[in-house]
């Protein structure tokens, strides 16, 4: 799946040495060009994920439209995890650099008494060693949307060198054990709401070189 997108800002807490107090500028004047090289995974089969520039290019979105990991009587082993692996091409504009500032991450999970589920995220830049990776567990019972964020601090932002271009990876995961009430009810974790309204946000920051 190739998709082409323009923003006017994205960024990651990336793999590169950390810029001491970096001084922040508001995103470029020209539009970012970001290209979904891959999006692959049980989690976003097809072109079940979408994203979406925000207005103000300060943010990306991620729409999952059948990303759930589920565990009851009618449920396979597999069922229990799902993930996405998404490969962005982003295009920065001239005299410009990024970093990640944040992401929101948001859902939708029912667990029975007993069960248990996680939801991790990883981001990063191609070819680095660096890699910011989060993590939520929940219990249940439950049965609510569910929301958690990860925000980065200024002066412990890292900027991609200017001038330099890689992928920036997106990996998402769920899991859900049903624990003693498998064998009678599903329990399950999903990247949506109940209504399907709720994305993932991520945040972005911007540098001038």
């Amino acid at each position: 799946m190739l998709t082409t997108l323009t923003a006017g800002a994205l960024a990651l807490t990336a793999a590169v040495a950390p810029v001491k107090a970096p001084l922040l500028s508001p995103p470029p004047p020209d539009r970012m060009v970001i290209s979904v090289v891959s999006a692959n995974g049980s989690g976003c089969p097809g072109t079940s994920a979408k994203i979406q520039v925000s207005p103000d290019n300060t943010a990306f979105t991620v729409t999952y439209s059948d990303f759930i990991a589920q565990a009851g009587p009618t449920a396979r082993a597999l069922d229990g995890r799902r993930n996405c692996q998404m490969a962005l091409d982003v295009h920065v504009p001239s005299g410009y650099t990024y970093a990640m500032a944040g992401v929101d991450y948001r859902g939708y999970g029912h667990l029975e008494q007993g069960a248990t589920g996680s939801e991790t995220a990883s981001y990063y830049f191609q070819g680095e060693r660096y890699t910011t990776r989060v993590r939520r567990d929940f219990q249940g019972w439950m049965d609510s949307d569910w929301q958690h964020s990860d925000r980065v601090e200024v002066g412990s932002m890292s900027f991609l060198d200017c001038g330099e271009q890689r992928y920036l990876n997106v990996n998402t995961e769920l899991r859900v054990s049903g624990g003693p009430s498998a064998r009678t009810a599903t329990s399950f974790l999903t990247m949506d709401s109940a209504d399907g309204n709720l994305d993932t946000t991520y945040h972005v920051a911007w540098r001038k070189c």
